[in-house]
């Protein structure tokens, strides 16, 4: 069956990308070029696209910076440095307003144009909490929105929502994609890398990947900006 994957050009999306493609799954790839600072990560989903060999990869501009309403969005500084008790207190400043319901609307919407029957997405509600848009309720009410809202979901056919990493953690999602030969190395995790690209390590998404890679012994490839390598 040919499916949608959301490929953000991060370690999750990869990750569910290699699982879709392990089931059998033909697969497309929808990125977002949302305004978002780590820009850098929409280059990595296209060479992620290439090394998996995806069927078809569409790039998306849609400037979200024109809304802002979080720190990936605006001037507003990245939180760094905050311990993991920290991290768990309340939404953090990264939220981008509707993120995932936009983005799988658009994805939505180019299911139906290609007649895939899957939407994959690579939201983790274990990791990131904080996020009101990566709870499996939000995502089985958005199943339900695509039953309703489209001529697919009318007519029975039906567009699933898939998120096989939902209750997983950083570290199991690591030893998955290990299993499946993920190409970590072209995954981008970082929301404030420097201009050369290098990712800072000390923000929450740096922080979460490098505690992850260690609590699963494997070796992060990354480049963080303070030269450390793992």
């Amino acid at each position: 069956m040919k499916a949608v994957v959301l490929a953000s050009g991060g370690l999750d999306s990869t990750v569910t990308a290699a699982l879709a493609k392990r089931e059998g799954h033909e697969l497309y790839f929808l990125t977002v070029a949302y305004g978002q600072r780590h820009e850098i990560e929409v280059e990595r989903a296209r060479q992620i696209a290439r090394a998996l060999d995806v069927s078809k990869h569409i790039v998306l501009e849609m400037d979200l910076r024109a809304i802002g309403g979080s720190a990936l969005t605006s001037d507003q500084p990245v939180p760094k440095d905050r311990t993991e008790s920290t991290r768990e207190r309340s939404i953090p400043s990264t939220y981008v307003p509707a993120r995932n319901t936009l983005f799988l609307a658009l994805a939505l919407g180019y299911a139906e144009t290609i007649d895939a029957s899957l939407v994959y997405l690579g939201a983790n509600v274990v990791d990131y909490s904080g996020y009101p848009d990566c709870r499996p309720e939000f995502l089985t009410a958005f199943e339900e929105v695509a039953r309703l809202g489209t001529r697919a979901g009318v007519e029975g056919k039906g567009i699933a929502i898939r998120a096989p990493l939902l209750s997983l953690s950083k570290a199991d999602i690591i030893q998955l994609g290990a299993s499946l030969d993920v190409p970590f190395h072209l995954t981008h995790s970082c929301y404030d890398p420097l201009v050369s690209g290098l990712a800072c390590g000390r923000c929450d998404s740096c922080l979460i990947r490098r505690e992850g890679f260690r609590a699963a012994g494997i070796s992060d490839p990354t480049e963080y900006a303070e030269g450390h390598t793992s």
